[in-house]
């Protein structure tokens, strides 16, 4: 009697991807990342834009003198938030506002408000602008209109070379108007400073040499 022996069936193989189904898988789950992205970007920039509280004002782009006529160059567009006891002027308004004079002088970088427009009314009352002119060396460096400085009385020597301190006026409290340069030559600078009346009157009196020290607002 014959035995045959039969082998083990193998196992039917399995049937692989097509080739073409796994690209388009690939790209249906890059596509999907892009557009969610695309969405959370989209809710945070309107998140964003409605959570920004500031608006586009005026803000004054060069020193403008009091009385004097604004001009578009005068003028910049800055965004802030608003202070509702400062009543702001808005950048749509530049058209109402060239050609208007401030009242005050304005220096680069002031927020316009419509309390500083009007007729000059500077300097106020129980002030005055006095020009000086100081010796080469004697204005700081980073000087400029609407700095806090104190006006310095150089002490003057007598005949043995000694300085009268006993004589020299105290510093004097000013603020930056303006600066220009002299026309002598000689490398002097004239500043217009603003400072009480009195201080002014002794300082146009002085006929010494004077030096500027710039101090912190």
């Amino acid at each position: 009697m014959t035995v045959v022996a039969e082998g083990r069936r193998a196992a039917p193989a399995r049937p692989s991807p097509s080739p073409a189904v796994q690209p388009k898988r690939r790209w249906s789950l890059l596509v999907g990342g892009l557009l969610s992205i695309l969405l959370c970007a989209g809710i945070f920039a309107v998140v964003q834009l409605r959570g920004d509280a500031r608006i586009q004002v005026l803000a004054i782009a060069r020193a403008v003198a009091a009385g004097q006529p604004l001009t578009a160059d005068d003028l910049k567009a800055v965004r802030v938030v608003p202070d509702p006891s400062v009543p702001l002027v808005k950048a749509v308004e530049v058209d109402q506002v060239i050609g208007r004079s401030p009242a005050v002088p304005l220096a680069p970088g002031t927020l316009l408000a419509e309390s500083q427009l009007g007729p000059a009314s500077w300097p106020g009352a129980g002030q005055a602008v006095v020009a000086a002119v100081f010796k080469p060396g004697a204005v700081p460096a980073g000087l400029a209109p609407g700095s806090h400085a104190l006006v310095v009385t150089v002490a003057k020597s007598d005949v043995t070379g000694t300085s009268d301190a006993t004589s020299t006026p105290q510093p004097v409290a000013a603020t930056v108007v303006d600066i220009t340069e002299g026309t002598d030559g000689t490398g002097t600078t004239i500043v217009s400073l603003l400072l009480a009346r009195a201080d002014a009157t002794k300082l146009a009196g002085a006929g010494t040499d004077l030096s500027l020290v710039l101090v912190a607002s």
